[in-house]
């Protein structure tokens, strides 16, 4: 087993693969020339860029009536910068552009008589596919091919760095990610949360950004970082757009028969995404709008369960469920260039989420020689969310002095309709519930950027109002397993103000970021005072949460840092929601409103070597966290049911290696290889559970030691033909109370530019060899069970998109 862990640990270090921070390509530069005597503006200064090593030109340009100027388009390096004008001496003085800063502001240049005036140099340049800006990488959703046409949870699961288990997102090994849209918490990937990523289209997304080490600017939830999910916005002038269409088919074949008597899985599931995106632009207003519809079939779960307990019970399980979704989401607005110096936007967002799940679970002996009961269900859920945002931009006279003044609201509704029928041999029963939840969020902020001669200031305020109101109605049926109090009422009200300063600084050896974010969080949860375990809870706390990063440039291609944040994870609503809920027959899942937030330090220690066709990668990185929000199975005495409760269990760590090896070969072929090798930590810990009566659970010291490799290809052929084939591999690793066993996929993609390149036919498959399967062990508090799920992972799509 070691020899095997040892060879795992040199692949990921030889060949793995991820870029961890996003330079920029070009910066401009700005600043203003003044008259040494009387310290008046200079107009019509020549200011000339030229390169340190033979004086070459590469940028000009002239004052303005303020003296002011800005040079575009810079690339990093350095230069000499000359300022002359017929009356005052010539002046020359060096000038240092790095990579850190879009925007560069030149201290006050003053001339003698006989002197020049500096514009603005403005660096810029075409960013890569996967850039380099701290801690930042960035992924263009259109060069991957091989997911085209799915959802945005699907198109992340081949980027480096991001495995997907459960529904949800994990970076090197840890879901505590925040999910953001367009730099903004919403309702559609959940505040804090991540929901709804598996079906939001990807035809609606422009890029996606990875943030492992985030500065005091963002929210401060997320231990294990944050994805940023950026939204198609096009910018040419007149009337432009872009539609496409995408069919998708899934669970071509039934991988594993039903257990007897129980309704048919779902085959051959369609995938339907239509989209459109148009803009609009002339004089001072640009009016857009983005709209798409992703409808599919899904055998969305699979599950063959054995359970064992410590009574000598066998039970043996599946659990199947067919599920419709339709997924609607539009974006509109408007931007208004008030003129120069200002900007409005002004825009509106709307997603409706319809979910409908048919699902059977049959129970049978040990020797499954009898069914012991028949359970089905019907889930019916209708998920709504508005959004309305009001941005404002003032640009101050120097380029990149920035005011940004911002109010987002957000409405989203949770309706929903639960029916369990329950088939025992001698009657039949059934379980209604009825929740309705009306989410409401206020979010405004402030933020101020100053650009420096060596790096930038940023600071920033921030107000979050919250509310959750949640009623659940209750009728049981015959033989229910639930007690009268599944029903109810409650109420959650977060207010969160928060205050952030951000220092980054940078010459031609060093760069430096240095943050600290202020927030003060109180959680209000009102509960239904008659309940019969939980009564009204909440906390408060104010706390600091700094950031550093300092680097050390060993020349241009060779860059070593250093990373620290500190982060916190706050329960999330549902987390803490006191109605239990079925997560199948014999698992009742229930909140716990005593649960507290997490608290994690990270260290990160990194490196990046960069040549002319690639870059190499690689971060050790640490955390370690109190408080760890995990969720908790057990049995009560005499029954066979398990609860599953979440919990704060005490201290947990995280350390691995992450690497990245991108090579373009040749004109043709190009590949990128991300390894993640990592061991996680749980310590022993003891807890009580108060649903539904009180027990006590100990669990001992857990550890494991796992990781990830993909690979990515891609080819560029004549004639506007691209392909890729993406292998990924995940090594087991551990989950609460017990281990997730290995998983292997291929993807593979072609696409073809038609029309003159106004339009592209692409074809791809996930899942190529129909190799992924989800199995787990649990070894619980009274009882052990081991899973295999045969979910839809297989699908295949033809689409097609046209830009005019």
């Amino acid at each position: 087993m070691m020899n095997k862990i040892r060879l795992f640990f040199v692949l990921i270090s030889i060949l793995a693969a991820s870029v961890a921070n996003a330079q920029v390509s070009s910066v401009t530069i700005s600043g203003i020339v003044k008259n040494k005597a009387d310290k008046s503006a200079v107009p019509y200064v020549n200011v000339v860029v030229k390169t340190e090593k033979d004086s070459a030109f590469v940028a000009g340009t002239v004052t303005n009536d303020e003296g002011r100027f800005s040079i575009a388009n810079i690339k990093p390096g350095n230069y000499r910068l000359a300022i002359s004008f017929v009356g005052f001496e010539n002046k020359e003085q060096p000038l240092y552009v790095g990579s850190l800063s879009a925007f560069l502001d030149i201290p006050l240049i003053e001339l003698y008589e006989q002197s020049t005036v500096l514009e603005g140099v403005t660096i810029s340049a075409k960013a890569s596919d996967v850039s380099n800006k701290l801690d930042k990488k960035t992924y263009s959703v259109a060069d991957n091919v091989a997911q085209s046409g799915g959802s945005v949870l699907q198109s992340m699961q081949n980027l480096p760095g991001i495995t997907v288990q459960d529904g949800k997102v994990q970076l090197r090994g840890n879901d505590k990610v925040t999910v953001l849209i367009d730099g903004k918490q919403t309702a559609l990937t959940g505040f804090g949360s991540q929901t709804g990523l598996d079906n939001i289209p990807s035809s609606a997304i422009d890029k996606i950004e990875i943030i492992n080490n985030p500065s005091s600017k963002y929210d401060a939830n997320g231990n294990a970082g944050i994805i940023n999910i950026i939204m198609k916005k096009n910018k040419q002038d007149g009337l432009n757009g872009k539609v496409g269409f995408t069919y998708g088919t899934g669970s071509l074949w039934v991988r594993k028969e039903n257990l007897p008597t129980i309704r048919p899985q779902y085959t051959f599931t369609p995938k339907i995404n239509p989209s459109v995106s148009l803009n609009y632009r002339k004089d001072k207003v640009n009016i857009f709008l983005q709209a798409d519809n992703l409808y599919t079939q899904t055998l969305n779960k699979n599950e063959f369960v054995t359970r064992n307990y410590d009574d000598g019970t066998v039970i043996n399980s599946q659990l199947k469920r067919n599920r419709n979704t339709n997924y609607l989401t539009t974006k509109a607005g408007i931007d208004w260039n008030i003129n120069d110096q200002n900007t409005l936007t002004v825009s509106g967002m709307f997603g409706s989420e319809k979910i409908i799940d048919r699902g059977d679970q049959p129970f049978f002996n040990g020797d499954m020689s009898q069914r012991q009961r028949l359970w089905q269900f019907l889930e019916d859920e209708l998920k709504t969310t508005a959004m309305a945002t009001a941005a404002y931009q003032h640009k101050f006279k120097e380029a990149g002095h920035l005011l940004n003044v911002g109010f987002n609201y957000t409405f989203h509704r949770e309706d929903e309709q639960y029916f369990y029928d329950n088939y025992l041999p001698s009657s039949t029963g059934t379980d209604a519930f009825k929740l309705l939840s009306d989410e409401q969020v206020y979010d405004f902020n402030i933020d101020y950027i100053k650009p420096l001669k060596y790096g930038r200031i940023e600071t920033g305020i921030k107000l979050r109002n919250r509310s959750i109101p949640t009623n659940m109605e209750f009728r049981p049926g015959a033989n229910s397993v639930l007690d009268m109090d599944a029903g109810g009422w409650a109420n959650y009200k977060e207010l969160i103000p928060a205050i952030y300063g951000n220092y980054v600084f940078e010459n031609e050896k060093w760069e430096a970021e240095l943050g600290l974010r202020m927030e003060y969080v109180k959680i209000q949860y009102d509960v239904n005072p008659n309940h019969s375990t939980y009564k009204s809870d909440g906390y408060n706390y104010t706390q600091p949460f700094p950031n550093m990063r300092l680097a050390y440039k060993l020349n241009d291609n060779n860059k070593l840092s250093i990373f620290y944040n500190r982060r916190v994870d706050r329960p999330n609503e549902v987390d803490i929601r006191i109605f239990p809920k079925y997560d199948d027959a014999e698992i009742i899942k229930v909140g716990n409103p005593e649960l507290r937030p997490q608290f994690t330090n990270s260290l990160e220690l990194g490196y990046k070597n960069s040549w002319g066709s690639g870059y190499f990668y690689s971060a050790l990185y640490h955390r370690f966290a109190n408080g760890t929000i995990t969720r908790i199975s057990s049995i009560v005495p005499g029954s066979n049911l398990i609860y599953a409760i979440f919990q704060n269990a005490g201290k947990s760590y995280n350390t691995g290696l992450e690497a990245i090896l991108n090579q373009k070969v040749s004109d043709v072929y190009s590949f990128n290889i991300n390894g993640n090798i990592y061991r996680n930590q749980i310590d022993a810990f003891t807890v009580k559970n108060l649903y539904p009566e009180p027990n006590t659970f100990s669990a001992a010291q857990q550890t494991a030691i796992s990781g990830n490799l993909k690979l990515n290809n891609t080819f560029r052929f004549a004639d506007g033909w691209d392909a890729q084939m993406t292998a990924v591999y995940l090594a087991p690793d551990i989950i609460p109370q017990g281990k997730i066993m290995s998983r292997f996929s291929i993807d593979a993609g072609v696409k073809k530019s038609v029309q003159k390149g106004k339009g592209e036919l692409f074809f791809n498959a996930t899942d190529l060899l129909n190799t992924m399967v989800i199995k787990r062990k649990i070894d619980g508090m009274g009882f052990r069970y081991t899973s295999d799920d045969y979910y839809e992972t297989q699908v295949i799509r033809l689409g097609y998109s046209y830009k005019f």
